[in-house]
């Protein structure tokens, strides 16, 4: 019998993953379409993503379907986002004893609306009772064994990107076509954000420390690629040495990360978000370019971006130090230089291969043969 990887759509980013997972263990995975916070609107075809997959997917109908899965699969992995198909897919194994191993992001614990109120007993319940746990890093590690209660069978499946993609060699010429296809400036520093264009991001907070940052670098330029809700905030800052780009496929981000004389992501924590991690740090660190990212972010919580060592971490919603942190980057190259080769080092443990290899760690764990 086949392994079931439940999920919304197939992202670009997880692809590779799939594939590994189909390959090594029989894995198929199953869609069940919506988007999720972290999946941009123009990704929204989930036929096209089905048909384009190069390995065993299809699509799942809903809670009802994902009830009936014990019936055709040993085993199901299921993230803790989606709603009812969680608790679907979890009571669906257990109706026919089958394996069920959850697939755990979050870090903390989500706090206001009914909605959640009523749905957060049932997803503990899951946490405390599936057969192994699979996490985005030590710090959702941490937080899943405080309800299981010991860590033995939960296991790191360290976030990553596509290497070959995002850490192929960028020829000077390629960076300058790119400021000058958008208007930056030749020789201008420039700070990169890259993602969705909303307050749990820390665009205001982002915004609020360039102004600081501009008064002592007027020549520097924010470039922000993404689209949400704070876009026309961002779009209004263009005064302040501030470009807006639409969003771009994985091929085309490469050049701007080597373009930028730093990354930033300012995430901020709320009652319902923590950001799980933030491949934008991964993607960045590729290119050797710097990321400054704060304490609310998954990346640095679980120990990619860590402080001085491998790039600089600041408290979250504090924008004099997020403008103190990219001042120091854009005045010091030399440091600039070393965390950025520290960074490219410490994506060594970050690879699709290993978080494969954990996804086997955790069927064993869970007497999947």
């Amino acid at each position: 019998m086949a392994i079931a990887l439940v999920t919304n759509v197939i992202t670009p980013y997880r692809a590779p993953l799939y594939r590994l997972l189909a390959e090594r263990y029989g894995v198929e995975v199953l869609c069940f379409g919506g988007g999720q916070s972290y999946v941009p609107a123009w990704f929204g075809d989930l036929d096209a993503q089905l048909a384009a997959a190069p390995f065993s997917a299809r699509r799942l109908d809903g809670p009802r379907a994902a009830l009936r899965l014990g019936a055709r699969y040993e085993a199901a992995i299921a993230p803790v986002a989606g709603g009812a198909m969680l608790p679907a897919t979890y009571a669906g194994m257990r109706l026919r004893r089958r394996r069920f191993i959850l697939w755990a992001s979050v870090w903390a614990h989500p706090r206001g609306g009914a909605k959640a109120a009523v749905a957060f007993p049932l997803v503990r319940h899951v946490y405390r009772h599936a057969d192994a746990v699979l996490t985005y890093g030590p710090h959702v590690s941490r937080y899943v064994a405080g309800y299981r209660g010991h860590d033995d069978d939960v296991f790191v499946a360290p976030q990553s990107v596509d290497a070959a993609v995002f850490g192929r060699a960028v020829t000077p010429a390629e960076t300058s076509a790119w400021r000058v296809a958008h208007d930056l400036p030749t020789g201008a520093p420039l700070v990169l954000y890259v993602g969705r264009l909303v307050a749990e991001k820390g665009i205001g907070v982002l915004l609020d420390a360039w102004r600081t940052v501009r008064s002592t670098h007027p020549q520097a330029r924010l470039v922000a690629i993404g689209d949400g809700d704070l876009a026309p905030r961002v779009r209004a800052a263009s005064a302040d040495g501030v470009h807006l780009l639409p969003p771009v496929g994985a091929a085309d981000l490469p050049v701007a990360y080597a373009a930028a004389t730093a990354v930033t992501l300012p995430s901020i924590p709320t009652p319902r978000f923590r950001e799980p991690w933030g491949l934008v740090c991964n993607e960045a660190m590729h290119q050797a370019t710097p990321v400054v990212a704060t304490d609310a972010v998954g990346a640095a919580a679980g120990g990619l971006v860590r402080n001085g060592q491998t790039g600089l971490v600041v408290r979250a919603g504090d924008p004099q130090a997020l403008a103190d942190a990219l001042t120091r980057l854009l005045d010091d190259e030399t440091l600039r230089t070393r965390l950025g080769e520290a960074g490219r080092e410490a994506l060594s443990g970050h690879t699709h291969e290993r978080m494969a290899d954990a996804f086997g760690q955790a069927l064993a764990a869970a007497g999947v043969h």
